[in-house]
């Protein structure tokens, strides 16, 4: 049973790469990132690695895409000359 929900997670983890590589919009950039942070810590946490997926969940899936969020808000889409 656990090979079938590690094979699901690691397809959407893939997925959730592959996605922010080829998406144009910064937005939905950060925000794939933060959903491939959060399917890694899923992938950590079903591995037994609590420790990892604790310090995943909290940096990768939570500050880091706060911070990416906020960064692409502050930028401008164009220019000012």
């Amino acid at each position: 049973m656990y090979w079938s929900i590690n094979l699901v997670i690691l397809v959407f983890v893939i997925v959730c790469a592959l996605a922010a590589i080829y998406v144009k919009d910064l937005l939905a950039t950060a925000v794939l990132f933060g959903a491939y942070s959060f399917m890694m810590c899923l992938l950590w946490a079903i591995m037994g690695a609590v420790d990892v997926a604790f310090t995943e969940a909290s940096v990768g899936a939570g500050v880091s895409t706060v911070f990416f969020v906020a960064a692409v808000f502050r930028t401008s889409r164009r220019t000012k000359d």
